[in-house]
């Protein structure tokens, strides 16, 4: 069975329990035409058609169970509401509802039955990717265990190399170098990946990821890499011999969201009006003293690796010290306000890791691991590094260590906190260097 069949067969086998649990209990046959697609769409945002590496029926009967009684419960309400004399009574609701979950589950059995029984017999070869150590544990694991139906077909290292290493013919064999990869993907036509690191918080990883993802192949993430910090299971995980694993979400939320935009917004967008007379002295002040070109254009680094153009007033002309008032601009950090033009762009936050020269930004990315990590959210005006005094470049490890603790920890009243103890700062502070 491919297993991109299962999500449709598990949608059929859904719409085929609700039919079979309306047929139970002698109810309206128009019933159905609202009530699949609603069990369907709940089923959907539970991740209910999304199932991990090593699926099991029994553990979907209470979701299952609690979206049937929700669903039961708001068709026989409209029900009785439209047509009294077709309400279900106090037994046929529940027995509509245990119906509908005892039909689903056992469709569920069979379908992941013959899903293992497939991949017993056609494996999916898979690249695993992170420590050797623990990419090693994980291969012996899974070619143990087959009815994951994830062939090891070759390891990448990432990180120190193990004090042994691996014997001579090892298998997996290891895959140093680009040239080795890409062979084994075309010899083996490998369809799955297995992350063992975070992504983001090693450059070469996060270069495979894109990889990967853009030559369609399905990305798993497995052992510390799939950790949640205590939240809930998401859809699809499930553990591979131990190892918790959950399939990559291509299209994740990111820490803050629609919430961090909001505030960015709504904050910025006030600071502007209130800030307006200022910047139009500052700008009118610049443009007397050093002629035109008020602004000038700072190429920096954004989230995701994505290049941007900081806005600041010009504080000298290239190749000349800066003047008196440059001095004063800089010194007052009021050279960055026009900065929150980037804000309302989208550019920027007004709290978040600060921005790097795409040079610099490469420099760090490579001698600090986790560097790269900062990238996931906006960069900010000010952030957690800043408010506890690291600013210098010398330091970029322990600047990253406290960007990567803002983007994990991220709130609104965070990022509220920041902001008033920056306020004891230059907020606007000129870039590092």
């Amino acid at each position: 069975m491919p297993r991109r069949a299962v999500p449709v067969l598990l949608a059929a086998a859904d719409a085929l329990a609700t039919a079979g649990a309306a047929l139970l209990v002698d109810t309206d046959p128009a019933l159905l035409a609202g009530l699949v697609p609603v069990l369907l769409l709940l089923n959907s945002r539970a991740g209910l058609y999304r199932p991990g590496p090593a699926p099991a029926a029994l553990d979907e009967v209470a979701p299952l169970l609690g979206r049937a009684a929700a669903g039961w419960c708001a068709a026989g309400a409209a029900l009785a509401a439209l047509h009294p004399g077709l309400a279900l009574g106090p037994v046929a609701l529940p027995a509509a509802v245990a119906a509908q979950a005892a039909l689903a589950g056992t469709a569920r059995a069979v379908v992941y039955r013959a899903r293992r029984a497939t991949a017993r017999r056609r494996p999916r070869s898979t690249l695993l990717v992170g420590p050797e150590p623990v990419a090693r544990q994980l291969a012996a694991a899974l070619l143990a265990h087959p009815e994951y139906g994830l062939r090891p077909v070759g390891v990448v290292p990432t990180g120190p190399a193990a004090p042994q290493g691996a014997p001579a013919g090892a298998a997996p064999p290891l895959l140093r170098s680009s040239d080795a990869l890409t062979r084994a993907v075309i010899r083996y036509t490998v369809r799955d990946a297995v992350f063992l690191v975070p992504p983001e918080s090693d450059p070469y990883a996060a270069a495979l990821l894109r990889r990967f993802l853009g030559q369609g192949t399905a990305v798993w993430l497995a052992g510390a890499a799939a950790a949640r910090d205590g939240r809930p299971p998401g859809p699809g995980a499930g553990h591979l011999w131990g190892f918790a694993c959950r399939p990559w979400e291509a299209g994740r939320a990111r820490p803050g969201g629609p919430a961090k935009r909001a505030l960015d917004l709504v904050l910025a967008s006030a600071a502007l009006l209130l800030t307006l007379p200022l910047l139009l002295g500052c700008a009118l002040a610049v443009r007397l003293v050093d002629g035109p070109g008020v602004f000038c254009r700072l190429p920096r680094l954004g989230q995701d690796g994505r290049r941007c153009a900081l806005l600041r007033f010009r504080i000298a002309r290239p190749g000349t010290p800066p003047g008196g008032l440059g001095r004063w601009l800089r010194r007052t950090s009021l050279d960055g306000l026009p900065q929150l033009w980037n804000v309302l762009r989208g550019e920027l936050s007004l709290v978040g890791p600060r921005p790097e020269r795409p040079s610099r930004a490469a420099e760090f990315a490579r001698r600090h691991p986790g560097y790269a990590a900062r990238h996931r959210m906006p960069p900010g005006l000010t952030g957690l590094a800043q408010v506890h005094g690291l600013r210098d470049g010398a330091r970029a490890e322990e600047r990253a260590r406290f960007d990567n603790l803002y983007i994990d920890g991220w709130s609104p009243g965070g990022d509220l906190r920041i902001l008033l103890r920056a306020a004891a700062r230059p907020l606007f502070r000129r870039e590092d260097g």
